[in-house]
């Protein structure tokens, strides 16, 4: 807090965090003589400009609810009829910076008292950030940053301890970006790099940090760690190539099964018998039905061979007269004999004699 002097009342000038309590000074001997005529009044004058009443007291009354944001946030400090009449804001705002005018008036005499009060914000949490390679031999950016606060802001990096005896200080390759203070720059970074980085962003209200874990490779584990991971891609496209291809063999030979069957072989040879060897039982009783069906069947067509004869002869009476008949003169000169009826009756009915090669099959 700062006080100076001037030709038209004291002058203060205060800066306070917000969301604390702040008291604006304001001190007459005005009231003693003549309390009723009394008054009381503060005004603020905001950055833009705007000026606005905060608080008054007049005629017996205090008025302290005149503006939206400071409703319920502003009253007097003390016994203003005494003499004191201090203004207290609590909890303070941003939005309270400003100039105050405190005026008291009391029987045609006037004390002016002027405060400047700046309201001050802390950072922000700040957001570390990483910007570049973690490979060993690469460079890496260390960036952070708040995103509200009052300025200046200064930001500033260091190391951890996580073990007894490590380095607080940063990597001796390392370059700060004065045009943005909370970059920090890593050249050729080296095992030795890797680490736990932290950043605070401070101003007259207070300080505020953020962390950041640092963990630098080897070119060779890198290397490595692409190939194995190229060649599990490599085998899983093997893998499923070969699981394909068996499918479709599959799949092709079933196909293959299902179409034989339907299909229609012109030039494919006939099957052949497949020879059984009878039995000794058996093949007697076959050999007897084999032998009795060529009897039979002989003996069928021995007499169709007889029948038809006769039959042609009955048809035919001139040519079985001349085949029947007696040979002589008797014969040349009559008249052919018709068969009777009986005759050939008795002539179909007649067996025939079984060939010998018919009888000599049946033995076979």
């Amino acid at each position: 807090v700062s006080y100076y002097v001037g030709t038209l009342g004291t002058h203060t000038e205060i800066k306070k965090v917000a969301e604390e309590k702040v008291t604006l000074p304001c001190h007459h001997q005005l009231g003693l003589p003549e309390k009723d005529t009394l008054d009381i009044e503060w005004l603020l004058t905001d950055r833009e400009g705007n000026q606005k009443v905060v608080i008054t007291y007049s005629s017996h009354h205090v008025y302290n609810n005149l503006t939206e944001e400071q409703r319920g946030r502003v009253a007097f400090a003390s016994n203003f009829l005494a003499g004191d009449a201090s203004l207290q804001i609590e909890p303070l705002k941003p939005s309270d910076e400003g100039r105050y005018t405190c005026k008291v008036k009391n029987s045609g005499r006037y004390v002016w008292s002027y405060v400047i009060l700046k309201v001050l914000v802390r950072p922000s949490k700040p957001k570390c950030e990483l910007e570049g390679e973690l490979t060993e031999g690469s460079d890496l950016t260390l960036q952070c940053e708040s995103s509200s606060g009052t300025e200046p802001i200064v930001y500033s990096w260091q190391r951890v301890q996580e073990k007894a005896g490590e380095d607080e200080r940063l990597p001796p390759k390392s370059k700060i970006d004065y045009n943005r203070p909370g970059r920090v720059l890593l050249q050729n970074l080296t095992m030795s790099s890797s680490g736990l980085y932290q950043c605070t962003a401070g101003n007259e209200a207070g300080k505020e940090s953020c962390v950041v874990r640092v963990t630098v490779q080897y070119v060779q584990s890198v290397g490595m760690i692409a190939g194995a991971v190229t060649g599990m891609v490599a085998g899983a496209l093997l893998i499923f190539l070969l699981v394909w291809l068996l499918i479709r063999r599959k799949d092709k030979k079933r196909y293959e099964e299902e179409e034989r069957p339907n299909e229609i072989r012109e030039d494919a040879e006939a099957p052949k018998a497949r020879l059984v060897k009878p039995s000794s039982s058996s093949s007697g009783s076959r050999s007897s039905r084999s032998g009795s069906s060529s009897t039979r069947s002989t003996a069928n067509s021995g007499s169709r061979s007889q029948r038809t004869p006769c039959t042609e002869a009955a048809r035919r009476p001139g040519l079985g007269a001349h085949a029947y008949g007696p040979v002589g003169p008797e014969a040349r000169g009559s008249e052919p004999k018709k068969a009777s009826h009986a005759t050939l009756t008795k002539a179909e009915n007649t067996p025939s004699t079984i060939p010998s090669q018919s009888r000599a099959f049946q033995t076979v």
